[in-house]
């Protein structure tokens, strides 16, 4: 791949990787770092009732859920910006074939090609 193409490509990855973050930085300022009662906005000193209660746990079990999936694709990127640098990226890592520029222009931190990735699906089901 060519210089101006990594180029692009680390720019990509840089912006969604910003964008994961803030996404991830929002939960947990939503979700992860308030009460049950804050984020209710019940200040009085009555106790909630327990279908409230559980349904802020689930809400704030369900946000964690999303902001760990979030992160995850952060580290995917972190990891495909380590292949600029090292010279792989576009590389499958299974068959070692280059993955297509359409499909890294909507998925830059895509380790597999197309027809592995459908392969890795499969085997999933």
């Amino acid at each position: 791949m060519d210089k101006k193409n990594l180029k692009m490509f680390r720019d990509l990855l840089l912006k969604k990787k910003a964008e994961f973050q803030k996404g991830i930085q929002h939960i947990a300022d939503d979700a992860l770092k308030t009460s049950g009662r804050d984020a209710a906005g019940d200040l009085s000193a009555y106790s909630l009732h327990m279908a409230d209660v559980a349904t802020d746990n689930y809400d704030r079990e369900f946000s964690r859920g999303v902001a760990d999936k979030e992160q995850a694709v952060v580290h995917r990127i972190d990891t495909a910006i380590d292949k600029i640098e090292e010279g792989t990226y576009g590389n499958c890592e299974l068959c070692e074939k280059k993955i297509a520029v359409v499909r890294l222009k909507v998925v830059p931190y895509a380790e597999l090609c197309v027809p592995c990735q459908e392969k890795q699906e499969k085997k999933k089901r």
